[in-house]
């Protein structure tokens, strides 16, 4: 495992790995990774994971001190990329196995290029004047004005490039003739200085919002239309759903008051029980729902296991996939789909047992589904 030893990630993972009476793992610490470089045994399979909560490491790709900021994603990503080659670049001289593709981890880190090649696969994305070939960037807060002002955009997501778990993000709205607000987790100091914060906060000057917008767009930004979600218990809601080796092996609700429905943001998790009648209401099959996740997950076949939002609309009728997810696997004590060849497994379980099986690296191509679901036209009803 390329990993931060002391993280759940990789001690979950670890336990995982035992638990199936296979040696526990020989773990190299990302530190290592980005000081000295990467070498594997020959044969050896290897599993990528995120190097996040270790702030050493974090220094190292962001350049930041405080690991609070949220400032420096785009030197982030440069760095953390690069280190991905060298990785790619050890694999192949030394004949080992990667369990992540990190030229797909690369896309998957991109918001833009993810989304752009989803919409090209057909799959149901948020309208996004950002993510397609040529797009203009964008370049500060004049121009996320402009776009606000374009047809179905009075509501947008502005999003980090290469953010994740919410941070840098800011769901904007106009709320009147000249008048802007926006939700965020971003926590702006007095002398403009940007940081994560575990309350979503509202803003309602324009000036304080432009101000945010501009500090964030050097590191790169996405917008994207915000699409009404489905309530569950009068709370917003949408599915985190764990797709392993093409097949979707888990699946959780997340709810919240604010638009945003990351856990450590304030949400909670749902009754995934009342989620499935409610599709089943709207004359959506689940079924259908999980396989948009698969089809989703197949626009990345040379990546093990991905984390996909799906985003319910309004009446539960249709869903979009809102992101794709390379680390979207920390779900502790989620139990596996029944059915889904993971009962009885956690997420990390889950991908052991497929890497045991040597099932997820099969032939299928994008958008090709996964074997044992005939639902193609209730899943075309479900994504138009």
């Amino acid at each position: 495992m390329v990993g931060v030893p002391e993280n759940r990630r990789v001690t979950l993972f670890a336990a995982a790995v035992r638990a199936a009476g296979l040696p526990a793992p020989r773990v190299l610490p990302w530190r290592e990774v980005l000081d000295a470089g990467v070498w594997f045994r020959p044969g050896e399979t290897v599993r990528i994971d995120s190097p996040g909560e270790d702030p050493a490491v974090d220094r190292r790709l962001r350049g930041v001190a405080d690991p609070t900021r949220v400032e420096g994603t785009g030197l982030w990503y440069a760095r953390f990329t690069g280190a991905l080659r060298g990785i790619a670049d050890a694999a192949r001289a030394s004949g080992a196995r990667l369990l992540d593709d990190p030229a797909e981890l690369a896309v998957l880190f991109d918001k833009r290029l993810c989304h752009r090649v989803l919409d090209e696969a057909g799959i149901a994305v948020p309208p996004s004047p950002t993510s397609g070939a040529g797009a203009a960037p964008v370049r500060g807060w004049p121009d996320v004005r402009a776009l606000l002002g374009t047809a179905g955009l009075r509501r947008a997501f502005v999003k980090l490039a290469h953010g994740s778990s919410a941070s840098g993000v800011l769901a904007v709205e106009r709320a009147g003739p000249g008048r802007v607000r926006a939700a965020t987790s971003v926590e702006r100091g007095a002398d403009g200085a940007l940081f994560n914060s575990l309350r979503v906060r509202r803003y309602t000057s324009e000036r304080e919002i432009g101000a945010i917008i501009d500090t964030l767009a050097p590191d790169g930004l996405h917008v994207e239309r915000w699409l009404p979600k489905a309530s569950l218990g009068g709370r917003a809601a949408d599915l985190r759903v764990v797709v392993v080796g093409g097949r979707a092996t888990h699946a959780l609700v997340r709810t919240s008051r604010s638009p945003m429905t990351n856990l450590h943001l304030g949400g909670a998790r749902g009754d995934l029980s009342a989620a499935r009648a409610a599709t089943a209401a709207a004359g959506v099959p689940f079924d259908a729902v999980l396989e948009l996740a698969e089809r989703a997950a197949g626009c990345f076949p040379g990546t093990l296991c991905v984390g996909v939002d799906l985003l319910p609309g309004t009446g539960w009728r249709r869903f979009a996939v809102g992101e794709v997810n390379a680390f979207g696997d920390l779900l502790p004590g989620l139990p596996g789909l029944p059915g889904g060849g993971a009962a009885g497994l956690d997420t990390y379980g889950a991908q052991v047992a497929a890497v045991h099986r040597d099932t997820w690296h099969d032939t299928r191509g994008p958008g090709e589904g996964s074997p044992g679901r005939g639902h193609e036209e209730h899943h075309r009803d479900a994504t138009a």
